[in-house]
């Protein structure tokens, strides 16, 4: 585990790249700037397998990142530690800088999500970063499906994210994002909004890269083909290794989806290294329904059993 000092270098939980989007748009904040006390929120979780079930083995948060104790709410895997991860900011702030390392042990079962939606506050300086870096090592069964972001107007927000799964391991991601608050008629007026996805192997042998890039005041915008299509919801969902094919994934993610009144596309992953699908809707709890019955087919095709109630309310 890093030193104490090494998490609070700016080399530590500034991101690597920052695409030109958001580069752009930094300056000083007229509040606290990046690295002030309770602007920089860090997660860094270690799990084992010990006996029947996973364990907690290593754990050092700092706020506004923390969790509770793992808990084990899957019937079906009642070794599996399901950790659920909460900002006590109650949202993510210009100048924040976040960063959660969450790495799984050989034999490890795991499934990591979110009290509740994060939300991304409006920003008249700078902007917020979040980097996530997951690790599945032999064996091991990883699940990260957080709740959807949403980015209010004026937001300006980057994710980069690293999926370092080991050939016999299974990694199920997912990620959610929304127009905004649409209630309040805040329909894609954040400022920008842009992620980085790698999947890699241990040796660092890249596999696959997923690239967003939204600026809906930019050439296009971003309600046309090809981005949001008129939609206010999209949510992708990555499946890596899982012992079967990367075709017969890719048909389980489809025929999940299918009895469902939403838009998709499924595909698999370069070398064969899995599948992933991505789907657009206008109607978010539809969009959590089709979601859930994608996550639960695949499920019941790599491990036999059904997605859990993450009891959340």
């Amino acid at each position: 585990m890093p030193a104490v000092r090494d998490r609070l270098a700016p080399e530590y939980f500034e991101p690597v790249r920052l695409p030109p989007e958001v580069a752009a748009l930094s300056a000083t904040p007229d509040t606290l700037g990046p690295g002030s006390p309770a602007k920089v929120g860090i997660l860094d979780l270690a799990f084992a397998r010990r006996g029947d079930r996973t364990e907690l083995v290593e754990r050092y948060q700092k706020a506004p990142l923390e969790i509770m104790r793992p808990l084990y709410v899957d019937p079906a895997l009642p070794g599996m530690a399901c950790t659920y991860v909460m900002a006590t900011g109650g949202g993510v702030a210009q100048a924040d800088r976040y960063r959660m390392d969450l790495r799984c042990g050989p034999g490890t079962q795991a499934l990591f999500t979110t009290q509740a939606a994060t939300k991304i506050y409006r920003m008249d300086h700078d902007y917020a970063t979040q980097r996530v870096h997951l690790t599945a090592a032999e064996g091991s069964y990883v699940e990260y499906l957080p709740d959807p972001l949403i980015p209010f107007q004026g937001s300006r927000f980057h994710q980069g994210t690293v999926l370092t799964v080991d050939e016999a391991a299974t990694v199920v991601y997912g990620e959610t994002i929304t127009a905004g608050r649409i209630a309040r008629g805040e329909r894609h007026a954040y400022t920008a909004l842009t992620g980085d996805l790698e999947i890699r192997r241990p040796d660092g042998r890249l596999l696959a890269v997923d690239t967003l890039r939204l600026r809906p005041q930019g050439p296009g915008g971003v309600t046309g083909p090809g981005v949001f299509a008129g939609h206010d919801h999209v949510a992708t969902l990555f499946v890596v290794g899982g012992g079967r094919p990367a075709a017969e994934i890719a048909d389980a993610l489809h025929a999940g989806l299918t009895p469902h009144r939403v838009r998709f596309g499924a595909s698999v992953l370069p070398e064969e290294c899995g599948a992933w699908v991505r789907v657009l809707s206008c109607d978010q709890p539809r969009l959590t329904v089709a979601v859930r019955a994608a996550w639960d087919a695949v499920r019941r095709l790599l491990i036999g059993h059904p997605a859990p109630d993450l009891r959340k309310s």
